[in-house]
């Protein structure tokens, strides 16, 4: 089933595709942040709301009604998705997936610290981001959207991830490096 859906996804991603549509991009990292939530188990004590499950964007959003289309109807395990953009990192500690958006990349270490002790599934295209902490980083390969994955980093945020999920990522990462300018 993932390889399935990750299959359709990586598809969009076609360069002749992103030719016709600027967008295409983007399409294909909303289709992967909403199937994502479909390979990961959240820390029971999480706050996050039992009847829905939550997807941020932090700072400027590059997705514009992308993502609230992509998943608009759909649900995970019977949990509706509701799409939330916070102003500010502390504002994101109810999300379930928080996009951080490369706006965001001096703030990486502070919100990575927050992520993880609010057992967020942190995504972004902030460059090495899950070299530098974060759960999964979009990469391009081959003129496709793919991702690598932080086990550590999920490790830490509590997070339990499907081995559906790591067996597609295009780089399992065991241990993570401190972003730039952040503290010890």
């Amino acid at each position: 089933m993932l390889a399935t859906l990750f299959a359709i996804t990586l598809s969009l991603s076609h360069p002749a595709l992103a030719q016709q549509v600027r967008s295409t991009e983007q399409q294909v990292k909303a289709a992967y942040l909403f199937n994502f939530g479909k390979f990961v188990r959240w820390p029971v004590d999480r706050a996050a709301s039992p009847d829905s499950i939550e997807i941020c964007v932090l700072g400027k959003d590059p997705f514009g009604t992308v993502l609230d289309s992509t998943v608009a109807g759909e649900t995970i395990e019977g949990r509706a998705i509701k799409v939330r953009r916070p102003l500010r990192a502390q504002d994101a500690a109810s999300c379930n997936i928080l996009f951080v958006s490369l706006s965001e990349e001096n703030q990486l270490g502070p919100i990575l610290k927050l992520a993880q002790q609010s057992g967020i599934l942190t995504v972004s295209d902030i460059p090495h981001f899950a070299e530098h902490g974060g759960v999964i980083g979009f990469v391009t390969l081959q003129a496709r959207v793919r991702f690598e994955v932080n086990r550590d980093a999920a490790e830490r945020s509590r997070l339990t991830l499907s081995s559906e999920l790591l067996k597609v990522a295009s780089q399992v990462i065991a241990k993570s490096t401190p972003p730039p300018g952040s503290l010890p």
